[in-house]
């Protein structure tokens, strides 16, 4: 029953690899001509600092062990360095997670090389968080307010629905109203809503990330926790957690939350205090800050299935350093309709 699913949300949204596609003249119907792979790095030292000054020739990229090579190449909020062109035997144009409206014959590139971020912040409002809601409000807005170099900022909160409270904007202001605005619910169906904002994030170009904040474990969710980490591996979409010491205290959760942040390039953070929240949010501001953004068009393969990306630095000189990145991605190739399966409201999706 949760793998049906799963199957009929992906259905109704097609991607590929975190990519570009192109599109055919129905908008439910997306057929998958060439991919470029987003890969956001994080490489720190021994200590957990932050290493800078790298440049595309210091990284090595394969993809099932096929060698890759950058096409793009950002560090931290710096201008995008475009590396190589399209290549010109795919025959196709190329756009990121776009879908092109009926009619439109080719899509156009969108502007990839454009910097910073767009960061979906998810908010836990059910009954966990009943004691320490106002706390989370606050540690929350102090997030919003510290984030230079990203493009734009999107609330969504979830109970046993998902609510889009403040859709993705430049306006900092209007996010802020939205954090206030918030009220607590039911149960927690963080799952099924954290799958919603994937599908929200994969329709975008460039950096993306979404800053889960969880109180408790969930107890609602018809979707299973492996196959959104899945899908937001494939998306390219970044997943940070912040949970309070009520979820670390059953360990399924835990280990839930560190898999599913690990895997698409992001971190788990499991916050004793109200301080500590604070510190995780300013850990998750850095590290955006802070990552090597590359791309590449991907060699010829014939996996259609999972393909696992490596990540390596080049030089004895930098073997000393550790990277963070995700590990692979699902090519899907789309050629059914999903009539049947329109694209979530702007306020709420129910189960």
């Amino acid at each position: 029953m949760k793998r049906n699913f799963l199957l009929l949300w992906l259905i109704s949204f097609p991607f590929c690899g975190g990519g570009f596609s192109t599109a055919q003249n129905d908008t439910s119907r997306i057929r998958v001509s060439v991919v470029l792979v987003q890969l956001n790095v994080a490489v720190t030292d021994g200590k957990g600092n932050y290493v800078s000054g790298l440049g595309p020739e210091d990284f090595s990229i394969t993809e099932d062990k096929i060698p890759e090579k950058a096409a793009t190449f950002e560090e931290g909020n710096e201008p995008t360095r475009r590396l190589i062109d399209v290549p010109p035997s795919s025959g196709h144009s190329s756009v990121q997670n776009v879908v092109s409206k009926p009619g439109d014959d080719q899509a156009k590139m969108p502007d990839l090389w454009a910097s910073g971020a767009n960061v979906f912040i998810l908010f836990d409002t059910s009954n966990y968080m009943y004691r320490g809601f106002v706390f989370a409000q606050d540690s929350i807005a102090d997030f919003i307010r510290s984030l230079e170099g990203v493009s734009k900022v999107a609330l969504y909160s979830y109970s046993r629905d998902l609510s889009r409270v403040s859709s993705l904007t430049s306006d900092r202001s209007q996010v802020l109203r939205g954090v206030r605005n918030t009220v607590a619910g039911d149960d927690a169906a963080l799952y099924n809503s954290l799958l919603l904002t994937v599908k929200d994030a994969a329709r975008l170009t460039g950096k993306k990330a979404i800053v889960v904040f969880s109180n408790g474990p969930d107890n609602a969710s018809l979707v299973p926790p492996e196959d959104v980490a899945e899908l937001a591996q494939s998306t390219g979409t970044i997943i940070y957690m912040i949970s309070t010491q009520q979820a670390e205290d059953e360990p399924v959760s835990t280990a839930v939350f560190e898999r599913m942040s690990k895997v698409t390039g992001g971190k788990a953070y499991f916050s004793k205090s109200w301080r500590d929240e604070k510190q995780a949010f300013s850990s998750i501001r850095d590290d955006l800050a802070h990552l090597y953004t590359l791309s590449y068009y991907p060699q010829p393969n014939p996996n259609r299935g999972w393909r696992t990306i490596t990540v390596k630095l080049v030089g004895k000189n930098l073997q000393k350093y550790h990277i963070r990145t995700r590990d692979g991605y699902r090519l899907l190739q789309q050629t059914q309709a999903a009539d049947n399966l329109p694209l979530p409201g702007p306020d709420a999706v129910s189960q």
